[in-house]
């Protein structure tokens, strides 16, 4: 069916399903004070709209919502249509705590009362 189509009417089609698809998505990217909606993300990188984010590089944060998930080094490795590609050269797991410098054991109290 699409191959019937008219080339404009093609490429108007493709951009607005990649604008849904941006919407749908709750990741982000920030970097610099700068957010970005990424369009999707697989485990060796990502892929934001070329129209809403410059050429990234260096360390960026991701989240998911409010939520950060994940401190990663990125650097652009092409562009596809609208859509810019990034490869992760690391993607570091955003803790919710600091992290411990001594081994907790299983049975340890939680707290402990006072008289």
């Amino acid at each position: 069916m699409l191959e019937s189509l008219p080339q404009s009417i093609q490429n108007e089609l493709q951009a607005s399903q990649l604008k849904a698809a941006a919407k749908k998505s709750r990741l982000r990217v920030e970097v610099n004070g700068q957010s970005y909606r990424i369009v999707s993300m697989t485990d060796t990188g990502l892929v934001l709209d070329v129209e809403d984010a410059p050429k990234l590089r260096g360390l960026v944060d991701i989240y998911d919502g409010g939520r950060h998930v994940s401190q990663c080094l990125i650097v652009a490795v092409s562009q596809d249509g609208g859509q810019m590609v990034y490869d992760f050269k690391r993607n570091t797991a955003a803790g919710d705590g600091a992290p411990l410098d001594f081994e907790r054991l299983e049975d340890a109290p939680i707290a402990l009362l006072g008289r």
